[in-house]
């Protein structure tokens, strides 16, 4: 089983990508899926936190990960370093950030780290990076083809705000791609 864990804050929409990413995994890569959110009071800016669960059998364990494969900070604040002892043998983090000298120190093969910010805010117009943390995802894993995933978007997103959202997971996965390689 895949697991994924998302940290975000309330209005980055954390819940948002890891429901993208489990719609287009059941409706096109060919695998069962579980997303669910985790947070308290509901108010923006508020740390939350959401999961994905991919296996290619049926799911019934919904309890939240602990052991993860990949964990996705929308928000650098919200990193700890604690988050290494949460990985599995080979998992990875991947965080937002403009800062990349500040992740350095850490093993690169365990960290991604992409300016989804600026690339939200370059095309959205807005600060809002979870279809950006999405497309480096889907980059520096194997877990669904980046088509797929626009495809699954279609279902919960429509017109221009879909057309901006597949631009910005685009981006995000090319530039991941430049820098992995």
């Amino acid at each position: 089983m895949i697991e994924i864990r998302w940290h975000g804050r309330g209005g980055q929409g954390g819940f948002t990508a890891s429901k993208l990413l489990g719609a287009s995994v059941v409706l096109y890569g060919g695998k069962h899926a579980l997303s669910f959110p985790s947070f308290g009071p509901e108010r923006r800016g508020a740390p939350v936190l959401a999961f994905t669960k991919i296996d290619s059998k049926k799911i019934c364990d919904r309890s939240e990960i602990r052991k993860c494969d990949f964990i996705v900070v929308l928000d650098e604040t919200l990193f700890s370093e604690n988050f290494f002892d949460d990985l599995k043998y080979n998992g990875k983090i991947i965080i937002n950030s403009a800062n990349q000298e500040t992740y350095a120190k850490y093993d690169s093969g365990k960290i991604t780290v992409v300016d989804a910010s600026s690339i939200a805010l370059k095309v959205l117009g807005k600060p809002i990076t979870n279809t950006a943390m999405l497309g480096a995802l889907v980059a520096v894993s194997d877990i669904i083809d980046l088509n797929a995933v626009l495809k699954g978007m279609e279902g919960f997103l429509k017109g221009e705000l879909l057309a901006k959202n597949i631009e910005v997971v685009e981006r995000t996965f090319l530039q991941c791609k430049e820098v992995a390689s």
